[in-house]
């Protein structure tokens, strides 16, 4: 299997979720700047070893027939919009997904901001979300998000693209959504009602007992199990966010999957219900106000990309601008930018 990029790792103190679209006739910079992240990410990372930074990018369906030619991801799609009887799950743009995480949020925003300067100008930002730790790993709703993640080789497992399509094993799937929380209701609740809403308890994390858990319950309907009975895994890397003066909080759901079909079942359990129950109740308190799936390919794609589409070269006059002028960055690994005196800050 291909090495795949840090879609498993640790839990982070911070992150960057960057949603990107593609200005048209700017495709060979988004090229020249894939082929050199892991670069960009290692020049960061060198400044600070135990900062734990990765960098996960994803390319979405529109964006791909556009960048790339040869074959394309066999199950890589647009979001597929849901309409519930009450909720709503909107399709929104997104060509590229730029995942930044670290201990510490400088290094995120570091990497981010070498990132955009090389994209300045060929592509539009349409969502941009910084995410923090929250105590123990929870939500804004205080409860504890991710403990039923896999872990070790059941996580690679259940994120990475296997022999079904060999011509991207090692990569994965990823959907995002923006969800904001209604706290001032939500908070209104008695706990033993939070509980009942999640089906878990707040204080421990434990899962309800079946027999006391709703069917409306988080928990319940995002149970995904396949024909022998087994339960179907993703691995999500949800992180919250704010904004205290704007009263804004909410939860940035990020899920990887081997297969993107796990997360539209959850998904379609939550807004569509499952035959039990008409949705999932934490939809009465949370909103999803984006989504996108993007494709994860291995690390080796993106340090070699396919021929461009119709066998198009990159641009040789952009490949030999410096990495701060939106070319690439040269061979020798640095980031050609020569003396910093006189730059614009």
């Amino acid at each position: 299997m291909a090495e795949p990029q840090a879609v498993v790792s640790g839990p982070a103190g911070a992150t960057v979720f960057l949603v990107v679209t593609v200005t048209p006739g700017h495709e060979d910079t988004v090229r020249g700047l894939l082929e050199d992240v892991s670069g960009l990410r290692r020049s960061v990372s060198f400044r600070a070893p135990d900062g734990g930074l990765g960098c996960v990018v994803g390319i979405g369906s529109a964006a791909w027939d556009r960048l790339f030619g040869g074959p394309r991801p066999q199950e890589l799609h647009p979001f597929v919009e849901l309409e519930g009887g009450r909720h709503r799950a909107p399709s929104t743009p997104g060509d590229l997904l730029f995942h930044l995480r670290a201990r510490r949020e400088d290094l995120c925003f570091e990497l981010g901001r070498l990132i955009m300067e090389r994209l300045d100008g060929a592509v539009t930002v349409v969502d941009e979300v910084h995410g923090f730790k929250y105590f123990d790993d929870r939500d804004l709703l205080g409860f504890v998000d991710g403990s039923e993640n896999p872990e070790g080789p059941a996580a690679v497992d259940a994120v990475a693209v296997g022999d079904e399509d060999p011509a991207f094993a090692g990569g994965s799937y990823v959907i995002v959504q923006k969800y904001l929380h209604d706290l001032r209701t939500w908070n209104a609740l008695p706990t033993e009602e939070q509980e009942r809403v999640i089906g878990r308890t707040k204080l421990a994390n434990v899962e309800l007992p079946d027999e006391i858990k709703p069917a409306d319950s988080h928990v319940a309907l995002n149970t995904v199990t396949d024909e022998n009975g087994d339960e179907r895994k993703i691995v999500r890397e949800n992180m919250p966010f704010g904004s205290l003066g704007e009263g804004e909080f909410g939860t940035f759901f990020i899920g990887y999957a081997r297969t993107p079909e796990v997360t539209e079942q959850m998904l379609r359990n939550m807004f569509l219900g499952d035959g039990r129950a008409p949705h999932d109740r934490i939809l009465d308190f949370s909103t999803a106000i984006t989504g996108c799936l993007f494709h994860v390919p291995p690390l080796g794609f993106l340090d070699d990309l396919p021929a461009a589409p119709g066998g198009r070269e990159q641009d040789e006059s952009a490949a030999d601008l410096p990495a701060a002028a939106g070319g690439r960055a040269p061979a020798d690994g640095s980031l050609g930018i020569g003396s910093l005196k006189g730059a614009r800050t």
